[in-house]
């Protein structure tokens, strides 16, 4: 027989850490039917010319936030123009299974920082299921380009099953009948092959709308024994509990690595945590969470840290970012809507004297760092300050760094845009992250903070990282960009042999380079040409294939993409799960 695809002379990684190899690879009905270092029949066949170039399985991006994206434009194009084949979403305890529109969008919009009337607008439009199997054959249904996989979220899950000003009052305890019914549902999500559960227990992220602006998300008002009876049952059906621990008492992490562990003959909970990073604020934080994830692994558990390897950047419109959700006096300015009421705060002395002591309080948990000499301005009305620090501004005008912070957000408001690296801003340490067998490569957020980030292309920039620097095989990286992942997650993904998924993508190794590292601005004419920020390494990726189908090709999307459904929903291994009749 002959082939549908044939992809020629490219160095071929499997995607399970075995040594590459320069071969030809034979396509058909979506699956790999050939892998051979002979001359392949090409008669009939599209050939995709891959001489001096590395063909792999397709990435797999395990954290995403594509919940909405994915019904508007479900070709998913800023992943697959960078390899990514196979996409997870659900995420942070974020999902669309349950929940209406509105309450979609209160959950979504602010924390993820995607535009609230696009989230109602699409799900309005979209919206045809009632349960997780009718959600995920809704999926089924759209011309996906990559495959897609889902969380269940604890927050849609409760707010559903609640009410969501129920399921966000301190006050309200779900009743026993509320509890079965979330237990039902899990086991539901699970049936229709759904990973897991993804939880959120940090009160730093709020909700958007008017109805209960501010209120932390559901998730964060579970009761231990809602969890414990949530646990059990991802437990005992070998799926993933995805999970955020509450930021404010770091203390907290000890009793998330312990739930991991099996006891008394019970599986482990297999956990995936956010996340691993060298973070500026707190630079000894990434000493400790190898060996503690070690030696919850070694007692018994299945505990994995979530590590995007690149330097985390943000980019910001004024005050609008979710780092200033951390403290109070930040909070505050975000949770007033109208940029009027807004501005009135941010010039009030008594407000600004509060921001100044939650700025300088060395002693409160943190993930920004809260330098404002570290703090880039790269586009605002007044061309004077381009190019300096807040800190350099502030030198200059004297004043206290936050008074020319506010001052320049009040004048300016979202015309003013700056930057700040995070975490992950040193090399060696970021080199050393990335090695631990604890860690699996993700938290792309994907999807979500469309003008706060693009790590799109992070498969990319890690695989830059281990054939310049040598700090792992470019085999052990493709790896963990693939194969590890699909194989932990349990879905079927990441490997490129006889028989797999035909899902993979040609990278030419030459033009993994400082390219990789520029974000850009495009419009998303999805959700009304909003500018958001994407990566452009088209060099880079010279071929993506899912189901054997290119998608993109030499720098240009095909016809197949967003047209033609080559992805699907890819459901977790049939794993025993429990009965709740």
């Amino acid at each position: 027989m002959g082939y549908d695809v044939i992809v020629r002379g490219g160095r071929w990684f499997d995607g399970t850490g075995a040594p590459s190899a320069v071969r030809n690879i034979g396509i058909r009905d979506g699956r790999v039917a050939a892998v051979t270092a002979a001359e392949l029949d090409a008669d009939g066949a599209r050939v995709v010319e891959a001489a001096g170039r590395w063909v792999m399985p397709g990435f797999v991006d395990v954290h995403t936030h594509y919940d909405a994206e994915v019904l508007a434009a479900p070709g998913l194009g800023e992943s697959v123009r960078h390899g990514v084949t196979t996409v997870v979403f659900g995420s942070c305890s974020l999902s669309t299974v349950h929940v209406g529109p509105l309450d979609a969008a209160d959950l979504f919009s602010r924390v993820e920082a995607v535009p609230r009337e696009h989230v109602i607008r699409t799900l309005e439009q979209h919206r045809t299921w009632d349960t997780a199997e009718e959600y995920a054959a809704a999926l089924e249904r759209l011309p996906l380009g990559p495959n897609v996989a889902a969380f269940l979220g604890h927050s849609d899950l409760r707010a559903s099953v609640m009410g969501l000003g129920r399921s966000t009052d301190r006050r309200v305890k779900p009743s026993a009948a509320e509890l079965r019914e979330m237990e039902l549902r899990l086991v539901d999500a699970l049936k229709a092959g759904m990973l897991g559960l993804s939880e959120m227990r940090n009160p730093w992220d709020k909700m958007d709308g008017d109805r209960y602006r501010s209120r932390t998300l559901p998730s964060t008002f579970a009761t231990r024994e809602e969890r414990r009876r949530l646990y059990r049952i991802v437990r005992s059906a070998g799926r993933v509990l995805q999970t955020i621990p509450n930021l404010n008492t770091p203390y907290s992490l000890v009793p998330a690595l312990a739930a991991s562990v099996g006891r008394g003959g019970r599986r482990p909970l297999k956990t995936s945590m956010l996340a691993a990073a060298d973070v500026k604020a707190n630079p000894l934080l990434m000493h400790i969470m190898g060996p503690l994830a070690r030696a919850s692994n070694r007692l018994g558990g299945d505990f994995r840290w979530q590590h995007l390897p690149v330097p985390f950047r943000v980019h910001a419109d004024g005050i609008d970012l979710v780092v200033f959700e951390e403290f109070g006096a930040g909070a505050a300015a975000l949770h007033l809507k109208e940029e009027v009421e807004r501005n009135a705060l941010l010039r009030d002395e008594d407000y600004r004297r509060r921001f100044r002591r939650d700025y300088e309080n060395r002693w409160s948990p943190r993930i920004w760092h809260r330098d404002l000499y570290d703090a880039h301005i790269v586009a605002c009305p007044d061309p004077a300050v381009v190019g300096r620090s807040f800190g350099q501004v502030a030198d200059e005008r004297g004043v206290h760094p936050v008074d020319a912070f506010l001052d320049l957000v009040v004048e300016h408001g979202r015309a003013l845009r700056w930057y700040t690296v995070i975490s992950n801003h040193r090399p060696a340490a970021l080199d050393k992250l990335s090695a631990l067998p604890e860690v699996q490569m993700g938290f792309s957020d994907a999807g979500a903070h469309l003008r706060n980030m693009a790590f799109y292309n992070f498969p990319l920039r890690l695989l830059s990282r281990a054939h310049h620097g040598g700090f792992m095989s470019v085999e052990r990286a493709v790896h963990r960009l693939t194969g590890e992942l699909a194989h932990w997650y349990g879905i079927d993904a990441g490997t490129l042999r006889e028989g797999d998924r035909a899902d993979l993508v040609v990278v030419d190794p030459d033009r993994l380079d400082g390219s990789l590292d520029e974000a850009r601005e495009a419009p998303f004419e999805e959700f009304g040409g909003l500018v958001r920020m994407v990566n452009r390494n088209d060099a880079t990726v010279t071929a993506t294939l899912v189901a054997g189908v290119p998608l993109f090709l030499d720098g240009r999307f095909t016809e197949a993409h967003g047209t033609r459904r080559t992805g699907g929903f890819l459901r977790a291994g049939r794993t025993r799960i429990p009965s709740m009749a």
